[in-house]
């Protein structure tokens, strides 16, 4: 088995040892639910229910109305409460359908297709649309668009992330590990879907026993055309484009799709959520996080369904240790988002939260200038200069910022976490992005 990697990249430190061996557990139902109408990349959904109105688990509850979009459906039975703006994860406010879960837990009727095997491709994309499967490794892109690849774009390569590069997340980790078989079922679903010849499953090394379990169902199940291949634990050999040099040794062009390539890319929970989504016609109303750091009692890989409060998760987990935390963080460490109220809920692409405590929290205002060493431009696995990219941000030189192809960046954060001045790299470069995009959107004035 071949070891395999890309050029730049960091190594931080694992922090999974808390919950790479704790069996995924389902979390109890919370006193309510919140699921902002737009869990997605693309334009957010218009809600079909109303105030007061009685919902099933399952049920449609907003319908996508754009190209790029994906339905939302209760993920408890209960009353809806309200459809408010309600606190985001990203910092905004988002419209946000509140539902109070009833004691009796009803279902709608799911539709069980015994072999999706025999399914007509078409239908199967169409499930997965209706099903409202988004990527959930974060990036929560429209599924059923990355099944439906350009009609010029010749697939022969489907590649899996398997790698859970993020310190601390482990959750697509122990779904290698418990859900294997399930998970396998849904890679060749998808292989056949999208008529590819090839399935690669890119796992870091330092899952060898996920390696194992994976290859060992391949053998004995006898899954056609699907390959583990072993890599480097580096970080971020989860982003699409490093994934897919290391795996098949090709390079997408910059601002270009896997497509172009040849390949298409997907997660590990996301195509369990396809699997689930064909063999039973569940909807995605529920994944595994990983709720953990070292400043949470208890942490653990959970069950929970989509809309639940993290402060639910939390006390689920014990609560803090030693006092009110630092930091929240959704997501992982080097790309998540620090979030100020716990009421906020997990939606689709939530794959954890992090909890540091105050020790392990620097002052965010307290940085040096550049000292000039390299370090950045040394790591950057898009082969940019972010130390320059840095400084026409914060001299607010936005037009230099773009010429050093800011835009191409992928907010890996790598170059943040080697900078010996503490520098605000994610920071100067997000500000940038928007002050270059906002530019460009304004309507020429002709003279």
């Amino acid at each position: 088995m071949r070891l395999s990697s890309f050029q730049g990249g960091i190594h931080p430190p694992h922090h999974k040892h808390e919950t790479e061996n704790k069996a995924i557990v389902r979390a109890p139902l919370p006193e309510r639910i919140i699921l902002p109408l737009s869990q997605h990349i693309g334009a957010p959904c218009k809600p079909l229910v109303k105030v007061g109105q009685k919902v099933k688990a399952g049920e449609k509850i907003a319908e996508a109305e754009a190209f790029i979009s994906a339905p939302i459906h209760a993920s408890v039975s209960g009353i809806v409460e309200s459809i408010a703006p309600h606190p985001h994860f990203t910092g905004a406010e988002m419209m946000s359908i509140t539902i109070i879960p009833d004691k009796n837990q009803e279902s709608i009727p799911l539709q069980e297709i015994p072999n999706p095997e025999a399914e007509p491709i078409e239908k199967i994309k169409s499930l997965v649309k209706e099903a409202g499967i988004v990527g959930m490794g974060g990036a929560a892109f429209p599924t059923f668009i990355k099944l439906s690849p350009p009609k010029d774009k010749r697939i022969d390569s489907l590649v899996i992330n398997g790698c859970e590069c993020e310190s601390f997340l482990t959750c697509d980790h122990r779904i290698l590990l418990e859900r294997t078989e399930d998970f396998l079922k849904g890679v060749s679903l998808v292989l056949r879907t999208i008529e590819a010849q090839t399935a690669y499953i890119g796992i870091e090394i330092n899952k060898s026993n996920a390696i194992e379990a994976v290859q060992k169902c391949i053998e004995a199940s006898g899954f056609q055309n699907i390959q583990v291949v072993a890599l480097e634990t580096k970080y971020p050999q989860g982003c699409e484009k490093q994934l897919i040099k290391a795996v098949l040794n090709r390079e997408v062009p910059l601002r270009k799709l896997p497509s172009e390539v040849g390949a298409v890319v997907q997660n590990v929970g996301t195509i369990l959520a396809i699997y689930e989504a064909i063999r039973f016609g569940k909807p995605l109303i529920e994944r595994v996080l990983t709720v953990t750091g070292p400043g949470l009692q208890n942490p653990q890989n959970i069950l929970a369904k989509l809309g639940t409060p993290i402060s639910h998760l939390i006390s689920f987990c014990g609560g803090w240790k030693d006092g009110p935390p630092g930091k929240v963080v959704v997501g992982g460490p080097m790309t998540g988002f620090a979030i100020a109220n716990l009421d906020i809920p997990i939606v689709k692409g939530t794959s954890g939260i992090v909890v540091f405590p105050r020790h392990m929290v620097p002052d965010p205002n307290k940085y040096w200038p550049c000292l000039k060493c390299g370090k950045c431009a040394d790591i950057c696995p898009m082969f940019l200069l972010p130390n320059l990219i840095g400084y026409y941000s914060e001299n607010e030189r936005y037009r230099e910022a773009d010429e050093c192809g800011v835009l191409d960046c992928m907010e890996c954060g790598s170059c943040a976490f080697v900078c010996p001045s503490r520098r605000p790299m994610i920071q100067f470069i997000r500000k940038a992005k928007a002050q270059i995009m906002a530019q460009k959107k304004k309507p020429m004035v002709r003279g």
